[in-house]
């Protein structure tokens, strides 16, 4: 049974008992600080879990994409660890709980194939509960017919789930299936797992979980406000059993990426293999890899990650490259993803067509990224090399742990490739020091990390208030005040108080308001609240959880209390140059796409008043002549003074309108459609103006590269862009004035004057170093004697740069006999500092002497260089002449 039909017949079945078929969020589409990607089915469900938010259905079903990367290294070596899955769930928000969750699962399972079921077979399933869970044993046992040697009871850490950090939570049901004797041991999932292969795991929500670490030390901080269901089948794994594969690997939509990987590197998978993954040789467990990193790279790539050196496009990188070493190593040396991403397209497109519309965009993204990989594994093994030269050359038999570090952290070159180059070489690795700096270093980020987390407990405070008054009304989009009663005052920590005095900054919640929440890239709005005999100024509107609208204001007259009706009223000139500016970023974005196509897609923005700052993924810089053009074209929008029109409307119906989504953005099933006449049409919960004209004018300043893939463009709307211009007209007619030419010869004569300008830079150059040179056969003729050594020791003149210095001291080196040793040292002085260099001969070096000590010798260890030149400085300038003589005394003592 083909993947896509076993995801087909499980929203069916689910469907079928009134389930409402609820799409996959995007991986990226997390609300919550302390996930990258959504890593479980039910993550995009937990407002409802913690009831946050009421449930738009009591029961819902979806195959949710996910990616976990903590068991990335185990990619490959079991049949159980992908770094993609796909997790089939269905759902339950205080409707049926235990029965239901198992009396369903159980139907879909060993209902025959025939009658749209999985048809597996009852006598080889095997069922785990939590180790006091007797109404889950006695369910499984009484009401199903699973015989109680089959249902084996387990502890906190394989059956209670929660998501490894602060939400919902509660005990599990795992469900598994035994693939048979060749698979392993017999005995159950306790005695192996490879052999019985979890594949459902049905959880129990009832309790919220606080901090901690691991999947057994933290506290449990009450019940959730209902029972829930929350289940995982996981979509490969049902793939593996019913299609008869070892392993996830092998299914449908991940085989022919393997065999594809396999034909490039004139390997044969499963030749040298047993069926167990404990068996796997390691040419097949490189196959793995690739496969399975390549479809996760499709999929991130498809739902708008791009490469980058930090958060989710760190991650993908790392995938990345880790599949095209792992080609690499199998004995492919070319580029690999153009001939392996196809394939992974081709695989996983029957159930998510975009992979194939948009692949021009995603195998950009791909390829590029491979490309730089290359040039760094290029110059990584150069580096490398390098350092093997050298540990050789001083006998070491290792080459040092902060040594592959660097080449690891800096120049993102992999370890296991820095072991078998050296191993080549006959010299071993400082693994351990290796990987404790690696420690070191992943501690570091985990704290850093920690520190900014919340985690849903932080949050307990404003979850209080929305659970007491319900979501807060914003009426911003039609009105700019609104009469409104304070419903909480919150003071520091998130505590309740009754009353705020003048000059206390509180957090303020009303029943209704005009004020707009920072979000979606647009600043929160400002202004006053008049309550009773009080009044506030609004600092800041966030919405710490959906639905609360919070103002952080200062109580500037008065006392502000709890209960009291009053005046809420926005910032109007603020809100709309923000919204201006709001609605020019929906234009340059739909411009922008016009012209480099619909790879330039959002990602990210920030609406300010009268400016903004647009970023958009792009493999490649754009051109000044196409920024002109984008300008140009989003201005005769303006003129055409289009209306500016927003409704509310079903996903289904706003996409079959084609109004553009953000990539990694979650909607639900009513989005708001924000559309500019017939040119530009979004989803965005932000405000704008009513017509295109009223924006005046755009003006782009800068267009810059903020990352890999990713570009920003910065402009100005309104009043600021005619500022803008007008201040500019002032500065050309200012220098066309002193030029005496017209406005439109002033860039030319700047260009001239700036080409004139470095003429005349480079021949002073060459003047100063003829005349610090001109001396050189002097100073050498004029070298005194050392105990045998030819000395020089001179001051170069004030202002020589650092070249000519060293050139100096080389110069008058080769002015003295080679048969002599000679020794010159050239101090000179800029800046406040003294520097130093010392050049010597190889009769010189044949004594003993070595410039990089001379130098050390003379500025107390600091400085370096090799044995015939050497340099240093950081000094106090007035010590220059002491430098001299300390090289004379270090040859002396030599």
């Amino acid at each position: 049974m083909k993947t896509a039909e076993i995801k087909r017949r499980y929203l069916a079945h689910f469907e079928a008992n009134g389930h409402t078929v609820v799409p996959s969020a995007p991986l990226p589409a997390i609300n919550d600080p302390n996930l990258l990607f959504v890593n479980a089915g039910m993550v995009q469900f937990v407002p409802y879990f913690l009831g946050q938010q009421a449930a738009p259905y009591p029961r819902a079903v979806s195959v949710q994409k996910c990616i976990r990367t903590p068991d990335i290294d185990e990619v490959g070596k079991t049949s159980r660890h992908g770094t993609f899955f796909q997790m089939n769930g269905n759902f339950s928000f205080g409707d049926y709980f235990k029965s239901g969750a198992i009396s369903l699962a159980w139907d879909l399972i060993t209902k025959s194939q025939a009658d749209g079921g999985f048809g597996l077979d009852p006598e080889r399933i095997w069922p785990t509960v939590y180790l006091d869970d007797d109404e889950a044993f006695d369910l499984w046992n009484r009401q199903i017919g699973v015989p109680a040697e089959r249902i084996v009871r387990r502890g906190k850490k394989d059956n209670f789930w929660s998501m490894g950090i602060p939400g919902p939570c509660g005990p599990c049901s795992e469900i598994f299936y035994d693939r048979g004797p060749e698979f392993g041991a017999e005995g159950g999932p306790e005695v192996d797992e490879d052999r019985y292969m979890e594949f459902w795991n049905l959880v129990f929500m009832q309790f919220e979980r606080g901090p901690g670490t691991g999947k057994e030390d933290f506290p449990i901080l009450g019940d959730l406000p209902a029972q829930n269901i929350d289940t995982g089948m996981g979509l490969e794994r049902m793939a593996s059993i019913l299609q008869g594969v070892d392993n996830l690997y092998e299914i449908d939509e991940v085989r022919p990426i393997l065999d594809r990987a396999a034909e490039l590197t004139g390997k044969r998978y499963g030749a040298h293999s047993g069926h167990a993954a404990s068996e796997s040789h390691p040419d097949d467990v490189r196959l793995r890899v690739v496969a399975d990193h390549i479809r996760t790279a499709l999929m991130l790539i498809g739902d708008g990650v791009t490469p980058s050196n930090e958060g989710r496009g760190y991650v993908l990188r790392r995938i990345m490259r880790r599949a095209i070493r792992a080609v690499r190593l199998l004995g492919w040396q070319e580029r690999a993803l153009p001939e392996l991403l196809p394939v992974a397209r081709d695989c996983m497109s029957p159930s998510y067509p975009e992979l194939a519309s948009d692949f021009d965009r995603i195998s950009q993204y791909a390829y590029a990224e491979e490309d730089a990989f290359l040039s760094t594994l290029r110059a990584g093994t150069t580096i490398l090399d390098t350092a093997i030269a050298e540990s050789k050359a001083a006998g070491k038999p290792a080459l040092t742990g902060e040594r592959a570090f660097q080449l690891h952290d800096t120049y993102g070159f992999p370890i296991d490739l820095t072991l078998e180059i050296a191993g080549e070489q006959g010299l071993k690795v400082d693994e351990e020091g290796f990987r404790r700096l690696m420690a070191d270093q992943r501690s570091r980020a985990k704290a850093d990390a920690q520190a900014r987390k919340t985690g849903h407990v932080d949050l307990s405070a404003y979850r209080g208030v929305l659970d007491q008054g319900g979501p807060v009304t914003f009426t911003g989009y039609t009105e700019v005040s609104r009469e409104s009663k304070v419903r909480a005052l919150l003071g520091g920590g998130g505590t309740p108080v009754e009353v705020a005095g003048e000059g206390e900054t509180v957090e303020l919640v009303l029943d209704t308001t005009p004020f707009y929440a920072e979000g979606g890239g647009q600043q929160p709005d400002l202004g006053l609240i008049t309550v009773g005999g009080g009044q506030l100024e609004v600092l800041d509107v966030q919405q710490p959880v959906p639905g609360l609208i919070v103002h952080r204001a200062r109580v500037v007259r008065g006392e502000v209390r709890t209960g009291e009706a009053g005046m809420a009223e926005i910032d109007v000139t603020r809100r709309k140059a923000i919204s201006r500016s709001h609605t020019a970023t929906h234009l340059v974005h739909q411009t922008m796409r016009h012209f480099l196509g619909e790879s330039a897609t959002q990602a990210g923005s920030l609406n300010a008043p009268g400016r903004l700052r647009f970023d958009f993924n792009t493999p490649t810089g754009v051109s000044p002549s196409v920024l002109a053009d984008v300008e140009q074209q989003v201005n005769e929008v303006l003129l055409g003074d289009l209306e500016v029109h927003a409704f509310i409307t079903s996903q289904e119906e706003a996409r079959r309108l084609g109004a553009m989504a953000l990539f990694g953005e979650k909607y639900g099933d009513e989005v708001r459609v924000v559309e500019v006449g017939d040119y530009a049409r979004e989803l965005c919960g932000g405000t704008h103006v009513s017509r295109s004209g009223q924006l005046g004018l755009v003006k782009i300043l800068s267009e810059s590269s903020i990352g890999s893939g990713v570009r920003r463009v910065e402009a100005l709307v309104g009043i600021d862009a005619f500022q803008f211009l007008a201040k500019e007209h002032l500065l050309v007619s200012r220098l066309a004035d002193l030029y005496r030419v017209p406005n439109d010869q002033v860039a030319d004569r700047v260009e001239q004057t700036v080409s004139q300008l470095r003429d005349a830079e480079k021949e002073l150059e060459k003047l100063r170093a003829q005349m610090v040179l001109g001396g050189a056969a002097a100073f050498a003729a004029g070298a005194r004697d050392v105990r045998g050594v030819a000395y020089v020791g001179i001051e170069a003149p004030e202002g020589a740069a650092g070249n000519d210095v060293r050139t100096l001291a080389q110069e008058i080196r080769g002015k003295i006999d080679a048969a002599r040793p000679a020794v010159v040292a050239v101090t000179a002085r800029s800046g406040g500092k003294a520097s130093l260099v010392v050049a010597l001969n190889a009769a010189a070096k044949a004594r003993g002497l070595a410039a990089g000590d001379l130098v050390k010798a003379a500025l107390s260890g600091r400085g370096g260089g090799n044995a015939d030149l050497a340099q240093g400085g950081g000094v106090p300038a007035e010590q220059a002449p002491a430098l001299l003589g300390a090289v004379e005394k270090a040859i002396a003592e030599a």
